[in-house]
């Protein structure tokens, strides 16, 4: 095998609550529009005939306690608390039984987005890659195993920046369960052990500038945290 020209930087592994292995980041996709007072909020109307996603590269993604500048390229920088699903078996096709089994476990996370860009692009109906595909934009807070924490209900979903809270919602209000995310997702990807899905943020988004600190939580997770310089 011939040598590379070059390393690339490694892709951040996620702390694994209690335990000492840590989560390799595969892939990162993520379901838009998954509440229906966010998509209000948006001006947009729920798509109730079935999810729709977009992806976020491994590379941008760091860990809950960074420290990080204000993105460049934007003037409208927004926080997103959303429940991530980690995903420990391949899935092609798959039944909602085994949907389930191949869910390892869950975790909090932020989908920070160059909303002024993000819109801009879906005026144009242009892919959103600029607003949300940024350096940064993915934070991911320790995961907990599905079997320490069970599965989403009607937990409590919220974020706050600084002492305000902006987000407070239920993961109940999830218009698209866990398990028809990934059986929709693997109608279109060979889901493998690793893959990420972030599966929505709750109504009350908002703009974020340098010196604010955010933190969000879901009942039973551990935090994700961020702070912005």
């Amino acid at each position: 095998m011939s040598k590379v020209l070059f390393d690339l930087p490694p892709v951040p592994a996620i702390p694994v609550e209690g335990r000492d292995e840590s989560w390799p980041i595969g892939r990162i996709f993520c379901v838009g529009r998954n509440y229906v007072a966010h998509a209000a909020e948006m001006g947009v109307e729920v798509d109730r005939e079935q999810p729709f996603y977009f992806t976020k590269s491994a590379c941008h993604a760091v860990l809950s306690g960074a420290e990080v500048p204000y993105p460049q390229g934007t003037e409208n920088f927004h926080h997103e608390m959303e429940l991530v699903v980690a995903i420990s078996a391949p899935l092609q096709d798959a039944t909602v039984a085994q949907a389930r089994a191949a869910i390892w476990g869950y975790g909090c996370a932020l989908d920070m987005t160059r909303r002024d860009l993000q819109l801009r692009e879906r005026q144009k109906q242009r892919p959103w890659s600029l607003g949300k595909d940024l350096e940064n934009g993915s934070v991911f807070a320790p995961l907990r195993a599905a079997e320490d924490w069970g599965a989403p209900g009607d937990q409590r979903i919220w974020l706050r920046v600084n002492d305000e809270i902006r987000q407070d919602a239920s993961l109940a209000e999830l218009i698209w369960s866990v398990e028809d995310i990934l059986c929709h997702l693997s109608r279109y990807y060979h889901l493998r052990p690793g893959d990420l899905v972030m599966t929505g943020t709750p109504a009350g988004v908002g703009p974020v500038v340098a010196g604010d600190d955010i933190e969000g939580g879901i009942d039973g997770l551990m935090p994700v945290r961020l702070a912005l310089r």
